[in-house]
């Protein structure tokens, strides 16, 4: 399915954009056993632009406890998560505000969550999509910034 032509924006306002995640590939990210379709993600013509996606889970795949200035919201479409001593599965949303931390995260059934970062309202802080979302290989989570 391709993008299509949204609307005309009216009143001063701009229109919806639609993507479709079959029309994306795939990309490495910097977690192991993660893969990413970004539909949305800021660059530097649209430096607001959420990090907005599909995150697609391998068996194992697990990240270690870190923090971000950003905020977000989770939704899990699939699988079984193990997130900060709680097991959350299907139709689970979660919210983290800014700043926050991401707890250890592991998965034994793989699966996939949608995702949305967005500035964070009090700090500012911006989601990151290059060298995040887009890595052309993936270096080992001691060399990922992690500190709390």
């Amino acid at each position: 399915m391709s993008e299509q032509t949204a609307p005309i924006a009216r009143h001063g306002h701009q229109a919806f954009e639609a993507r479709h995640r079959d029309d994306l590939e795939w990309e490495t990210i910097r977690w192991p056993g993660e893969t990413g379709k970004m539909l949305f993600h800021p660059r530097p013509e649209r430096p607001t632009e959420p990090n907005a996606g599909i995150l697609r889970l391998e068996p194992g795949a697990h990240h270690p406890v870190h923090r971000h200035d950003f905020a977000q919201v989770w939704y899990i479409l699939e699988g079984e998560f193990h997130i900060g001593g709680g097991v959350y599965g299907p139709g689970t949303m979660l919210f983290h505000p800014d700043p926050h931390f991401e707890d250890e995260f592991r998965t034994d059934t793989g699966g996939e969550i949608l995702i949305v970062q967005y500035p964070g309202p009090t700090t500012g802080g911006r989601p990151i999509y290059d060298d995040r979302f887009n890595k052309a290989s993936r270096k080992p989570i001691e060399a990922e910034r992690t500190d709390l």
